[in-house]
């Protein structure tokens, strides 16, 4: 997970006195817990959120925005994945709309390359790859942005420890200070269809479907990746309350017999 983190708000508070912040009309921001107030501003300003289904296990994204919002309906209801699949409007591949900044979660950011490491799985990545596929963002202009704790801010990220995909960041904003990356490597555009494991593809339909239709455009048969054992998927906090109050209930039975 991106770890949540002291001053998220602050950070978040900060991050929306950037005049790139404030011009921007449709951010993306991702669903992680420390991002939560940065999505919650994004709305409460008037701006449209676009935020990814998790892992985009269930679908790709979503868009909200406060003046589309039902009778009764608040911005708070609107910031959780829950809220997010409830209330949002689902975005299929091939949807017009300009994405102006984009918000990242970080466990570790380095301010002189603005190379960052986040959970490890590429969802990021993938997204930004989608994206500038498609037309939805100029991989080259569009400013990155990562909220996170000052204490993330490493110094040992050199840009060749980048792999073509990685996407770093332009601007760091910590609950303290603001950061624009002084030497960022360079930005990533399109899907490294090449880096992608049949077992990542079996998992995101938005890919599979995505590559099928290029395919067929193309008439060509684009490369996979190499097979990769993919890591578990967290088990949520209510699938596991469930998990456990059935078990208790099995030992109650059990011992009663």
């Amino acid at each position: 997970r991106i770890p949540n983190f002291d001053g998220a708000s602050s950070a978040a508070d900060r991050l929306g006195t950037l005049p790139e912040f404030r011009a921007a009309k449709t951010v993306k921001v991702n669903p992680d817990t420390p991002q939560k107030a940065v999505r919650q501003m994004v709305l409460t300003l008037g701006k449209t959120l676009l935020t990814p289904q998790p892992r985009l296990r269930t679908g790709f994204f979503s868009t909200l925005s406060q003046a589309t919002f039902p009778t009764g309906v608040t911005v708070a209801d609107c910031v959780t994945s829950k809220g997010v699949a409830k209330h949002g409007t689902p975005v299929s591949l091939y949807d017009n709309y300009t994405v102006d900044m984009v918000v990242v979660g970080s466990t570790a950011v380095c301010p002189t390359t603005g190379a960052r490491v986040g959970k490890g799985e590429g969802f990021a990545e993938l997204e930004w790859g989608i994206l500038s596929l498609q037309g939805n963002l100029n991989a080259t202009t569009t400013l990155v942005v990562t909220t996170i704790h000052d204490d993330q801010i490493v110094s040992d990220i050199p840009k060749g420890a980048l792999t073509k995909h990685d996407v770093p960041v332009d601007i760091i904003v910590t609950p303290t200070q603001i950061i624009r990356v002084s030497d960022r490597a360079p930005k990533p555009s399109g899907v490294f269809w090449d880096l992608l494991s049949p077992q990542k593809l079996g998992q995101i339909k938005v890919l599979r479907d995505l590559k099928l239709d290029l395919e067929g455009t193309m008439g060509v048969s684009l490369p996979s990746g190499p097979d990769e054992v993919l890591p578990p998927t967290a088990v949520r906090n209510s699938k596991r309350r469930k998990g456990l109050k059935k078990n208790r209930k099995s030992a109650k039975k059990h011992k009663q017999e």
